[in-house]
């Protein structure tokens, strides 16, 4: 420890407290004052070791240069090629290495006429609120989301207040509050 604190005063990480308590120690505490010393003397000792210089380097500047007028944009064409084929593999939705798609389309419905608002969320939205579209007057509300394979837990939201499960899926559980999510199992 208290090479550590001499450490820290030699390379002036200390506050003005530290300092304070640290100058103390050293006139109290002959054997702290004598190791203080010594790792100051070593400190010294690395300090006054010369540093070789790196040669110096020079360049040419660019107008000496010769340059190729094909070579800056076949680079600049290629550059431009992996980043949109970059952007494919990270965008794009594709399949599995057996070929099955990743992710499938499912049409969420409730019947709602009664409501002005409703709205769906689930693991499948990070549990965010997504808005559903009112199918004309006939009373129906609907979503279409993109779900990949697995469970998913899912409730609407009516009236951005009160949460209840999908009337048609058998499948529920309780939640963290009270209520009850739906929980639909989808396959690809």
């Amino acid at each position: 420890m208290t090479e550590h604190l001499i450490s820290m005063f030699i390379d002036d990480e200390l506050n003005l407290d530290e300092k304070i308590e640290f100058v103390e120690t050293v006139h109290g505490n002959s054997a702290y004052k004598t190791e203080a010393l010594e790792l100051l003397s070593q400190e010294k000792q690395l300090r006054d070791i010369p540093v070789h210089t790196i040669p110096a380097v020079t360049f040419k500047p660019a107008s000496t240069r010769k340059r190729s007028t094909w070579l800056r944009p076949l680079i600049v064409g290629l550059g431009s090629a992996a980043a949109l084929f970059i952007l494919w593999l990270t965008v794009v939705p594709h399949s599995d290495m057996a070929g099955q798609p990743l992710s499938k389309s499912h049409r969420f419905i409730i019947y709602r006429p009664d409501i002005s608002k409703v709205e769906i969320s689930g693991s499948f939205t990070g549990w965010q609120p997504r808005s559903m579209h009112r199918i004309g007057d006939s009373g129906y509300w609907e979503a279409e989301l993109s779900l990949p394979r697995g469970e998913h837990r899912f409730a609407y939201i009516l009236e951005g207040r009160q949460r209840i499960a999908d009337p048609t899926v058998a499948v529920r559980e309780k939640d963290d509050f009270g209520g009850e999510n739906s929980i639909l199992s989808v396959s690809l």
